[in-house]
C-alpha cells in the first residue's frame, strides 16, 4: 500500500470504533481501529488496510491505529488522538469541539518543538507503578521490565525512574517528528510483541476490560522512551511542548475518584472506563 499523506506537515490519526463528530481540519485523519472482521463501514480509513495488526485491537486498543500510522503514513509530523479526547491549544468556546487543536495553531510551533504531549496527569498519592498495580496487574509491568532488561538494557534505569514517578504523559496521545515517531513505534512494538509471547496465554481469564492491558502498559512506556531520549540528548526539554486536552463527553469524576480509592485501599481492580 502506498503511504498516505493526509497533510504534508502533520497527520494526526483519530482512533475510533464508531461514528462520531470529527474535526474537519485537514491534519486529522479518522481511523477505524479494530476494523478486521467487522462488517461495518464508518466512512473512515480502516486499520486493516496496508501493513497492520488490526486483529489485535481487542487487547491493543488504539495501538492498532498507532501501528497503522507507523506503517502507512508519510508526513513530517505524525500523531494520535482519540474520538473522545483531543489536543487543545486554548479554550475559546463553551462548545468543546471549537476548542480542539487546529493546524493553524500548531503550525507556528513546529519550528520549535519536536514532540507534543498532553498535559501531565498527576497521581499525587500513587506512583505510576503502584497505580497500575492497584487498578490492573503488576505482573504486566514486571514482565515488561524483564523484557527491557534483555532487549534494551540501556533503558532500564529510566524505566525504574519513570515507574517511581507520580505523574506521566498518558492516553497514548502524542505528535512527533516522523523520525522520532518511527523510532518510538519500533521500540514499543518490539517490547509489546515480546510481552504478548511471554504472558499472552496466561491472561485468558482476564475480563475484556482488563485484557486490554497492552494499551495501558504502552501509556507508561511512552514516558520511558521519552526520558531515554532526553538522557541521550536526542531530544531536549525545550523541544517538548505540553498541550491541553479536552474530553468530548462528560466525565463522571465522582465515580472515577471512588474507583481510584477502592483500587488503592480496597484492592478492587478497575472494570470499566469513566
Amino acid at each position: 500500500m502506498e503511504k498516505t499523506k493526509a497533510n504534508k506537515d502533520v497527520t494526526i490519526i483519530i482512533a475510533a470504533h464508531k461514528n462520531y463528530h470529527m474535526p474537519q481540519d485537514s491534519m486529522y485523519l479518522p481511523v477505524h481501529v479494530g476494523a478486521e472482521g467487522k462488517d461495518i463501514d464508518l466512512g473512515y480509513i480502516k486499520d486493516n488496510t496496508g501493513e497492520n495488526i488490526s486483529e489485535k485491537n481487542a487487547s491493543y486498543c488504539e495501538l492498532t491505529g498507532l501501528y497503522w500510522a507507523w506503517k502507512n503514513l508519510d508526513s513530517v509530523y505524525i500523531g494520535l488522538a482519540h474520538y473522545r479526547r483531543h489536543f487543545s491549544y486554548s479554550k475559546k468556546s463553551k462548545d468543546v469541539f471549537d476548542n480542539v487543536l487546529k493546524y493553524s495553531e500548531l503550525k507556528p510551533l513546529l519550528k520549535k518543538y519536536k514532540v507534543f504531549v498532553p498535559k501531565k496527569r498527576k497521581y499525587y498519592i500513587e506512583t505510576l507503578y503502584s497505580h497500575y498495580a492497584h487498578t490492573h496487574y503488576a505482573s504486566h509491568l514486571d514482565e515488561t521490565r524483564k523484557i527491557i532488561k534483555k532487549l534494551y538494557p540501556q533503558y532500564l534505569k529510566n524505566y525504574d525512574i519513570v515507574m517511581d514517578r507520580r505523574w506521566g504523559y498518558m492516553f497514548n496521545m502524542m505528535i512527533m517528528q516522523k523520525d522520532l515517531f518511527v523510532d518510538y513505534c519500533e521500540w514499543l512494538f518490539n517490547i509489546l510483541f515480546a510481552l504478548e509471547k511471554k504472558i499472552g496465554k496466561k491472561n485468558v481469564d482476564l475480563s475484556g476490560f482488563q485484557g486490554r492491558f497492552y494499551g495501558r502498559v504502552s501509556e507508561i512506556l511512552f514516558n520511558v522512551w521519552l526520558e531515554q531520549k532526553l538522557t541521550e540528548g536526542t531530544i531536549k526539554n525545550t523541544e517538548i511542548k505540553e498541550l491541553n486536552f479536552v474530553y468530548m463527553e462528560k466525565i463522571d469524576w465522582k465515580r472515577k475518584g471512588m474507583s481510584f480509592l477502592k483500587a488503592k485501599f480496597g484492592h478492587k481492580k478497575y472494570e470499566g472506563s469513566f
